[in-house]
């Protein structure tokens, strides 16, 4: 992490960096305050009606976001690094889905896969041909 800091740094000044944290945490202090507003209108909106409770203030939405924050886990994983990292090691290796196969997708597409499809789209044109092949076989 410290390379990519030192790397997008390297050529600003201090007044450059002093200005982008500024104006990083204009924009966040921007989102909560949104974040904040939003949820007090969908709440007041939504809420009374469909369940009949009362309405929020701002303050109590604000409490609501980040409670919910919290509770569903939006605040990272916290732990050392060498933790969340054999985790996501972990996690690669017990995944169902395993994309590293994929990477011969392309090769097989350009040497088999064009024939099978055009083999496919006359199966599906002429299926009485397909029948015919069969019986022709079974003799």
């Amino acid at each position: 992490m410290t390379n990519f800091f030192t790397h997008k740094f390297r050529k600003k000044s201090q007044i450059e960096i002093v200005g982008m944290i500024i104006f990083g945490a204009i924009a966040l202090t921007g989102l909560v305050i949104l974040f904040g507003f939003v949820i007090m209108w969908l709440w007041n909106w939504l809420m009374p009606d469909i369940f009949g409770l009362t309405t929020l203030s701002y303050w109590q939405a604000i409490g609501l976001f980040v409670l919910l924050k919290i509770l569903l886990g939006g605040c990272g994983t916290g732990g050392s690094k060498d933790g969340s990292k054999s985790s996501n090691d972990k996690c690669k290796k017990d995944s169902k889905t395993d994309f590293s196969k994929w990477k011969y997708y392309d090769k097989f597409w350009k040497e088999e896969g064009d024939a099978h499809y055009k083999e496919y789209v006359e199966r599906q044109t002429n299926p009485s041909q397909e029948s015919n092949e069969l019986k022709s076989d079974s003799e």
